[in-house]
Formats: C-alpha cells, sequence, structure tokens
C-alpha cells in the first residue's frame, strides 16, 4: 500500500519560528524553506500507509495524557565533528521533551535512534564550515520563552518540504483514565455547580 515519511515536532511558534527560518535560510542552508522551524520529537521516519490511523490515535493518546510546559532557548551549540549540525540551545524545558519523545515513539510507529536524544532547534545543517561558524556566532545571544501546549505531525512531500497533517494540543481527545466525562448545561446558573 505504500509509505510515508513523517516526522513529529513542536514547532517554534511566531515570530521567533519564521526569523530563525529565516536566518537558517541566510546562513546558506537549502533546506531552510522547506522545514518549519521545530524541536523534534520522532525524526523523519518511514511508516506504512496502513499504520497512519493506529499511530494517530498513539499521539492523541500521549497528547490527551501532556501537560503544557515552558520552553526557554539561549544561546547556540554544535554537534560538530560527529554532526554537522549548528543548533540553538533549550535552557527550559529539555527534561518533558525527553519524556515526550520517549512516549511518541513508544508506539505503534517504533524508532531507535542514531544518537542519544538532545533537543535542539537546528539553525545550520550540513554547509560549509564557515557558515556553521557564523551561525554558531552571530546567535550566540539568542534568547526566545514560550508555553508548549502540544505537538503535531508532518509529512514530507515529494518536493522535500515538511507539511503539518495534524495538531495535537495536550490535555484534549481523551477523558482521563477513570474520570468518567461530566456534561454541565450551558446555560446552567451558579448555584447548580454547588455540592
Amino acid at each position: 500500500m505504500g509509505t510515508v515519511t513523517l516526522g513529529v515536532s513542536i514547532a517554534v511558534p511566531e515570530p521567533y519560528g519564521s526569523l530563525l527560518q529565516e536566518r537558517r535560510a541566510g546562513f546558506g542552508d537549502p533546506a531552510a524553506d522547506g522545514i518549519p522551524t521545530h524541536v523534534t520529537l520522532l525524526p523523519p521516519t518511514e511508516v506504512g500507509v496502513t499504520d497512519l490511523p493506529a499511530f494517530r490515535h498513539h499521539l492523541a493518546r500521549v497528547a490527551a495524557e501532556g501537560r503544557c510546559f515552558r520552553m526557554r532557548l539561549q544561546g547556540t551549540g554544535t554537534f560538530r565533528p560527529i554532526s554537522p549540525v549548528v543548533f540553538v540551545q533549550l535552557a527550559e524545558g529539555m527534561g518533558e521533551c525527553a519524556e515526550l519523545q520517549e512516549r511518541v515513539r513508544s508506539g505503534p510507529v517504533q524508532r531507535e535512534l542514531l544518537f542519544p536524544y538532545h533537543p535542539h532547534v537546528t539553525i545550520a545543517h550540513g554547509i560549509a564550515e564557515e557558515a556553521m561558524d557564523r551561525a554558531h556566532e552571530e546567535l550566540a545571544d539568542y534568547a526566545a520563552s514560550w508555553m508548549v501546549t502540544g505537538f503535531a505531525l508532518y509529512e514530507q512531500g515529494g518536493d522535500g518540504h515538511w507539511r503539518k497533517m495534524r495538531e495535537f494540543p495536550f490535555g484534549e481527545g481523551f477523558p482521563a483514565p477513570g474520570v468518567p466525562t461530566q456534561a454541565v448545561p450551558v446555560e446552567a446558573p451558579a448555584h447548580s455547580l454547588r455540592p
């Protein structure tokens, strides 16, 4: 039935996302235009089309059990010489990202990682060393923070561009285990909600 290339990530919101994507393009990274600025939870993974419904259901369950958390970016780092990547570092939210990515990879789509998980925002990948050095230096003082409210599933098209398939907000989609869903009338008077 065929396969698709999927990824799961936390989008870097505006105005930060566009700014970092523009900077990445400015450093000469040809992939910048096709990759929305993000923190990876599941790297590019081939998934059978018939496995998609079960994977979406798994992601909805992971998101339903998730909680919002603060993410803070601060300064730059690099994986060189092991991998030709310069990135903006996470100063807050690393533990939450690590836990989320384990849960995302624990479902019907499992993926072994080539390197230990290290959440980051890529700003240069596989370009000239001089341009990588410039990215590392020019964004060394970069800082941004926001509340993460969920994650998203992306598909890589034949043109190499990544497109969002669906968002998965935290705390939605499934009731908490053992807690029945309660309906409250829209027009209920305040006193009717008291015990």
